[in-house]
């Protein structure tokens, strides 16, 4: 059988009536044209069922339409929900995406982003945690950030790590506590969100009360979290109060404190972080720190487009965080 004759950019315009550059000018949006004549180009195209080569098109622009998403991992409740929300908006903006999971390993993060930029990526939007890799200082790569310092030339999109921090600290002391424990990332994290602890601290002083913090590495299991989680308990047997730096870690201490004979909320108050749907959905009786995931991806899709067209993105503000009240609290 006969292979169908492809059409061709010239088979349009012997159609149309118009030259090849005047078609290729319709296709790419470039230089004035009447509106007759991109009407008679795409009577022509529809009626020749002229499919136009998006490759060739993407390499005139110099621009490819995919952005890369590198972050920790989607097998958590709050990146899941951002990564997802980020590649929906992006997909409405004529985008498609590549996405990454660098599980916070620095060699993995650098394989991906070597990987991505070989695909000729228009933009990257990060979430990991490493800082200094030399392929994010590539000069003219519009690259936007959630939460984490990168470098100084990056925006960093977060919502108001402070005030959560402050909110959780405040409602537990309200609530009754004393001994007031907070879990956080690693102490030397370059991120905004150490700003949470920041804030615990300071209200712990303000109400004449010793904060005690700790500070757990992203790259261990659940099993050394779990040693860590159960060496609260047996530091501070009087505990009677946890603020969380993530829903799935208060999720964890929930499922600890009746082997340390601690009746939440009546022995113990437990608020979490981050309040994502899914989290919502399983742990409905959580108090939680909610923040404005959509929001989040929405700001940084924003910012991201703002470089990809060349201009200087505007500093993006904290977004406002939501405490909710459940029954752990």
């Amino acid at each position: 059988m006969e292979k169908p004759k492809r059409t061709k950019l010239e088979d349009v315009a012997k159609l149309a009536g118009v030259s090849k550059t005047t078609v290729s000018r319709v296709l790419n949006k470039r230089g004035y044209l009447s509106e007759a004549t991109i009407a008679k180009v795409y009577a022509a195209m529809k009626e020749l069922n002229y499919q136009p080569n998006t490759i060739a098109r993407q390499l005139f622009k110099q621009k490819t339409n995919m952005v890369g998403l590198i972050f920790p991992t989607v097998n958590n409740p709050f990146f899941g929900q951002l990564v997802a929300r980020l590649e929906q908006i992006l997909y409405e903006h004529g985008y498609k995406v590549l996405i990454g999971n660098s599980q916070n390993n620095p060699q993995k993060e650098e394989d991906y982003l070597n990987q991505l930029l070989n695909h000729q990526v228009d933009g990257l939007i990060v979430g990991a945690h490493n800082r200094g890799l030399k392929e994010y200082q590539r000069a003219n790569l519009p690259v936007v950030s959630i939460d984490r310092i990168m470098n100084d030339d990056i925006p960093v999109v977060s919502s108001d790590n402070y005030q959560g921090g402050k909110l959780a600290t405040e409602a537990l002391i309200a609530a009754g506590c004393h001994t007031i424990i907070h879990t956080d990332g690693p102490e030397n994290l370059e991120s905004n969100t150490s700003k949470r602890q920041q804030a615990y601290e300071d209200v712990m002083r303000k109400n004449g009360r010793q904060p005690v913090t700790y500070n757990l590495d992203f790259n261990i299991s659940t099993a050394e979290k779990i040693k860590i989680f159960r060496k609260i308990f047996e530091d501070y047997p009087q505990v009677d109060g946890i603020v969380t730096s993530n829903d799935t870690d208060a999720a964890t201490i929930l499922s600890l404190a009746p082997l340390y004979n601690k009746r939440v909320p009546h022995d113990l108050k437990i608020i979490g972080y981050d309040g994502a749907d899914m989290t919502r959905l399983m742990l409905p009786h959580l108090s939680t720190i909610q923040q404005p995931i959509d929001g989040l991806a929405q700001v940084a899709v924003d910012l991201l487009e703002e470089k990809i067209s060349g201009k200087k993105p505007s500093s993006p503000k904290p977004l406002q965080v939501k405490f909710i009240r459940g029954l752990t609290s």
